[in-house]
């Protein structure tokens, strides 16, 4: 649905966005992953046409970006960052203006956001600045919805929402998948990575990994383990002295310490008892793609 020829894009001397490549599949949830200032919003920018890129080329929906802006405008959804509608507008106001900017109306394209508008049609009436976070996603999406894209560009959509919120969100979205919408969702949120068909990992501009998430994490090449002590802070400080690892990171109350091709978690637990660690507790680990972005940043410093 979407395909990127060496785009790049700078903003005076910072590089943005550096010769990105890609294609993506219709119909398939595609996931942008990284953290702020990998370039994402950049991208999306210059996909829905707000943006002009410094070099490359890129078409969606089998329409140039630069040549056929104006067909791609009406062909996709854009759901950017930040809450944009307008917050003095009633819900039910912001949804049949959005409608008329594209000559259609929400009876004519009713079916595609029912299952999401009716979750705020209690409260059409209500200033849309007066929404709660939820809330506001929910009439975002039904807004950028309602001419019916074929392509759907979410931007961050689930950033400053509670967890059970991103929840309904995603279940959204698998089911607009299901009526044939490709979507193409960027996050800096690892765990939302395995809700996508297919991701690409992204720093500082560029593309690091492009692949399912599964595969992604199947091609982790190190014993992986998970491992804690009575004295974290400590504990982590003398991992990082140690020669056995090949990398160590905090997740929470366990590190995850990735070793050497020839070393041994014994090893490892020895070391600590001879600096004065107590309590340890360990387990073999599996690779999940947090563990496989910072490994291939690793690989990239």
């Amino acid at each position: 649905m979407i395909q990127l020829q060496n785009i790049s894009k700078s903003y005076g001397k910072t590089l943005a966005v550096e010769e990105i490549s890609l294609e993506t599949a219709p119909g398939e949830i595609f996931g942008f992953i990284g953290p702020d200032g990998a370039g994402k919003t950049t991208l999306f920018r210059i996909l829905t046409t707000l943006l002009l890129p410094d070099k490359g080329s890129a078409q969606v929906a089998g329409f140039d970006i630069i040549k056929d802006y104006k067909k791609i405008r009406n062909s996709v959804g854009y759901m950017p960052g930040r809450f944009s509608l307008y917050q003095d507008l009633s819900v039910e106001e912001n949804l049949s203006f959005f409608a008329s900017i594209f000559k259609t109306t929400i009876e004519e394209n009713y079916d595609l956001v029912k299952d999401i508008y009716q979750q705020i049609e209690p409260f059409k009436k209500r200033r849309a600045g007066k929404l709660s976070g939820g809330m506001k996603q929910k009439l975002a999406l039904s807004c950028a919805l309602i001419h019916k894209p074929e392509v759907l560009f979410l931007d961050e959509p689930t950033t400053g929402v509670d967890a059970v919120s991103r929840k309904e969100f995603w279940d959204m979205l698998k089911n607009l998948q299901k009526k044939g919408i490709s979507i193409i969702v960027s996050t800096p949120y690892m765990d939302e990575a395995r809700l996508c068909d297919r991701i690409a990992l992204m720093q500082e501009g560029k593309l690091m990994r492009i692949e399912t998430p599964q595969q992604i994490c199947n091609d982790y090449a190190w014993p992986l383990f998970a491992i804690k002590s009575d004295t974290f802070y400590k504990m982590m400080k003398d991992l990082e002295k140690c020669d056995e690892l090949h990398s160590v990171f905090s997740f929470g109350e366990y590190a995850h310490i990735s070793l050497k091709k020839t070393a041994h978690i014994e090893n490892v637990v020895q070391y600590l008892k001879q600096n004065g660690h107590h309590g340890i507790e360990w387990t073999k680990a599996d690779a999940n793609i947090e563990d496989c972005f910072m490994d291939l940043m690793q690989e990239g410093a």
